[in-house]
């Protein structure tokens, strides 16, 4: 997927008015991603993006606290003065994109290497994980 064809994508999912409005949508949440992300998949997560998604991921200094996906909206809607409900919606909007070019492996490795919440912010099933299972 080129950067252009991203940038519709998620105008497209965001209902966003403008590309302008998408690529900045990208921007953020791409740069507070890199600042959550870590290891191996950081790096192939990087590979999969578009350059100009992958600039302001990789930018970023990974955060030595790793967010719940709710404690990632509520930041990222602090840093960037928008509401949560609205930041949701843009990290939602961006992200489906993002899980569909890192594809199910690399998804999946991203995901159980980060706290809960964030199934959902990648369009995906949350999962009961086995150490939340009562015995």
């Amino acid at each position: 997927m080129t950067y252009e064809q991203m940038l519709e994508t998620v105008r497209y999912e965001g209902a966003y008015p403008t590309r302008e409005r998408a690529a900045e949508a990208v921007r953020n949440v791409m740069a507070a991603l890199g600042r959550q992300i870590t290891g191996d998949e950081r790096v192939d997560l990087a590979a999969r993006l578009p350059r100009e998604a992958a600039l302001p991921f990789t930018a970023q200094i990974p955060d030595t606290r790793q967010l719940t996906g709710w404690g990632f909206v509520k930041d990222l809607a602090t840093r960037t003065g928008a509401t949560p409900a609205t930041t949701r919606w843009e990290t939602g909007a961006v992200l489906t994109v993002v899980a569909r070019l890192a594809g199910p492996e690399l998804l999946a490795r991203i995901l159980g290497r980060l706290p809960d919440g964030w199934a959902l912010l990648f369009g995906q099933a949350e999962l009961v994980r086995p150490h939340q299972v009562a015995a």
